[in-house]
C-alpha cells in the first residue's frame, strides 16, 4: 500500500509562497512589462501632449488686421491658402510633403519648408451613436489654417519656375481647399484681399498732383 502524505505537508503545497527575493524589488517582471501600452502615431504628430482630446474649436479668421504667416520667409516660392480655411489632417499634409520632395529631389540642395504642423487631435464618435457617454476616441492630428496662410515654401537652391510651379501644382492636389502660387513679389494677403505694398511719399506726390489740378 502507498503511505499517505500528512497533513502538514499538504498544507505546505496548498500555501503560496509569502517570502519574496529582495532582488525581485529592483528586476522588472514581465508581467509588468506587457502593460505598456504604446499609441500608433503618424510621423508628422506632435512629441507630447498635456492633454489628448481637445474641444473642436473654429477655423481662424483674420479679423484683427494681421498678416502674419501670409509671406514667404525661408525659400524662394511657396504655396498659400486662396480660398476658404479648413483643417488639414496630418496625413494631407505628409502627402503634399512626399509629393514636392519626389519633384525637386534631381536638385541637390533643394529644400522644403513646410511652415503649418498638425497639433491638433481630432476625435471622433462612431456613426449611429447615441449621445453621451463621454467624448469619441482619438482618430488623427490636425491642424487648422486661415485664409492666406503659407503652407509650403521651396529654396535652399536655385530652383527654376517652371520646375517649382509643377511641384507646388503636385501638392496642391493633396491639399482640401484651394491654394495660389507666390514669390517674394507677392503682397500679403489679409484675408481674401490683398494688400498693396506702401507707396513713398515721392511717388504718393507724383500721383495726387494731376488730380488736384
Amino acid at each position: 500500500m502507498f503511505s499517505l502524505p500528512s497533513a502538514r505537508s499538504l498544507l505546505a503545497a496548498c500555501r503560496p509562497a509569502t517570502w519574496t527575493s529582495p532582488l525581485s524589488v529592483f528586476t522588472p517582471s514581465a508581467a509588468s512589462t506587457s502593460l505598456v501600452f504604446a499609441r500608433g502615431r503618424h510621423q508628422l504628430a506632435p512629441r507630447s501632449v498635456k492633454f489628448l482630446k481637445r474641444h473642436k474649436g473654429v477655423l481662424p479668421i483674420p479679423v484683427g488686421g494681421s498678416t502674419k504667416g501670409t509671406t514667404l520667409a525661408y525659400g524662394e516660392w511657396g504655396i498659400r491658402v486662396k480660398g476658404n480655411g479648413a483643417r488639414i489632417t496630418a496625413k494631407q499634409l505628409k502627402s503634399a510633403d512626399d509629393a514636392l520632395r519626389r519633384k525637386i529631389k534631381v536638385i541637390k540642395g533643394a529644400k522644403v519648408y513646410m511652415r503649418v504642423f498638425p497639433d491638433i487631435p481630432v476625435c471622433i464618435k462612431g456613426n449611429e451613436t447615441r449621445m453621451g457617454k463621454g467624448k469619441g476616441s482619438f482618430e488623427f492630428w490636425a491642424t487648422r489654417v486661415a485664409p492666406g496662410r503659407v503652407l509650403f515654401e521651396l529654396g535652399g537652391a536655385p530652383i527654376r519656375e517652371e520646375l517649382a510651379r509643377e511641384a507646388l501644382r503636385l501638392a496642391c492636389d493633396k491639399l482640401p481647399t484651394s491654394m495660389e502660387f507666390i514669390d517674394h513679389k507677392a503682397p500679403p494677403r489679409l484675408g481674401n484681399l490683398l494688400l498693396p505694398p506702401d507707396l513713398p511719399a515721392t511717388d504718393l506726390s507724383k500721383t495726387l498732383e494731376p488730380s488736384l489740378q
